[in-house]
């Protein structure tokens, strides 16, 4: 059976450059700024049993393509991006069951701070958070923090032991440890309040935590662990730690490699294979027909502007694109930084991409896959994907907001219910009794 999560970004795009100019979203009175327009998009996943709403987070702005900030100012690429995790709270009092996930990167913050923000959330969302954990994707990032990019195998290193002493603090509270005796004047017992005194590599931390132990807490400490990395060291990190893993694969034979390689890495970690779930990205475009959903695609598709993929394109390679020709066939190239996307450098029947065609793509989808048609077409395109390439299920991108959402949850999900492929009902309250439901 599947898992569905709706993928959000508290800005006005979000895989689609397109998005945000696109003639429905503008006749639906989107504002990206109105926590309204959250609570809404909330209920109406919540509505559809979706596991979470997922958003994905930047702290910069890309000046890559071109050494100018011009570009994606310009193109609304992944700029500007408020930050998500108030949004939590907002959209956590608007519904009672759906996850809430967000990103927020380890690369510039101090565990203290972090294990403390999340602790809180946990109780906010009564066991609903998630915490999507990443490394600095961009040298635009670490430079508004003053500081230097560091490499992949650091960035991950220091990942690793910024996790360890967030376990820590989260367990610094025993779970009786509140005793709240009003009669004899004692809130909490001192003797099961703990100080971690962690002396690490990259970090200290004396604790304890002054936030009291979740009661949704899990026996490894904390809300519920996302991951999107898909390097050698992101994969070990969400092999360790995380409930679930977003990954875009374009091509069924990547997921299933992608999707092998994950679960091989949880036993490996002494998890079993379920403990982490696999989520695809997707593109769902919906019509009354064939035909319809087609046309849809195209006016999408046309809608995207090629600066907009370079800029958008150029910021995930951490590579300034302006110096290649247009013509120029990616997979020909051996940059070490452009080695980064491979599998979006190919169509699915091996044809060779030029830069032009890959940055329109990528402006378009960033790689997800595009599923065109009916919702009988889309289930049954979401069958194949899920039957053939492996994974636990998908996270879904809209092309316009909220209304391309809203048409997923309402006719998309009835067909996967029908097929018994998708829950009719939650069988619990948090975020991990979601990820882990056996259907």
């Amino acid at each position: 059976m599947m898992h569905l999560a709706q993928f959000l970004v508290h800005g006005p795009t979000y895989h689609s450059v397109a998005m945000w100019r696109h003639p429905r979203t503008a006749a639906a009175g989107y504002d990206w700024t109105r926590p309204e327009l959250y609570q809404h998009i909330a209920r109406v996943c919540e509505r559809g049993k979706l596991d979470m709403l997922f958003f994905a987070d930047l702290n910069y702005i890309s000046d890559t393509y071109t050494g100018s900030l011009a570009p994606a100012i310009r193109n609304a690429t992944q700029a500007p991006e408020h930050d998500p995790i108030p949004l939590l709270s907002f959209m956590a009092a608007a519904t009672t069951h759906i996850g809430l996930g967000a990103t927020y990167s380890v690369s510039h913050q101090h565990p203290f701070h972090a294990a403390r923000l999340w602790a809180t959330l946990d109780h906010l969302t009564k066991g609903r958070a998630a915490w999507n954990v990443v490394t600095t994707l961009n040298h635009n990032q670490s430079a508004n923090y003053g500081e230097e990019m560091k490499p992949t195998d650091e960035r991950y290193d220091r990942a690793h032991e910024f996790m360890e002493v967030c376990r820590k603090l989260w367990a610094s509270w025993d779970e009786d440890a509140m005793v709240m005796d009003r009669a004899a004047g004692i809130f909490a017992d001192p003797d099961k309040v703990h100080r971690i005194d962690h002396e690490g590599r990259f970090f200290r931390s004396r604790g304890p935590l002054n936030v009291v132990r979740s009661p949704h807490h899990h026996p490894l400490g904390g809300p519920a662990i996302l991951q999107a990395g898909t390097s050698g060291k992101g994969r070990d990190f969400a092999a360790r730690y995380a409930d679930a893993v977003f990954a875009i694969q374009p091509y069924i034979a990547g997921a299933k490699a992608l999707y092998e390689d994950v679960k091989r890495g949880a036993v490996e970690a002494g998890r079993p294979p379920s403990a982490c779930k696999m989520l695809f990205g997707v593109q769902p475009i919906i019509g009354t027909s064939r035909a319809e959903a087609e046309d849809k695609q195209a006016e999408h598709n046309a809608l995207v502007p090629l600066e907009g993929g370079l800029a958008i394109l150029s910021g995930h390679l951490d590579f300034d694109l302006s110096t290649l020709p247009l013509d120029t066939v990616m997979a020909h190239r051996s940059e070490p930084k452009l080695q980064r996307m491979q599998t979006r450098y190919r169509t699915a029947t091996g044809e060779l991409l030029t830069l032009r065609q890959v940055a329109q793509n990528h402006g378009q989808s960033v790689g997800l896959p595009q599923m065109v048609g009916t919702p009988v077409d889309i289930a049954d395109q979401l069958e194949a994907y899920f039957d053939e390439g492996g994974g636990d299920g998908f996270m879904l991108s809209p092309i316009y907001c909220p209304g391309a959402i809203e048409e997923f949850v309402d006719l998309v999900v009835p067909e996967l219910q029908r097929r018994g492929r998708f829950r009719r009902e939650y069988a619990g309250t948090t975020q991990r009794d979601h990820l882990n439901q056996d259907f």
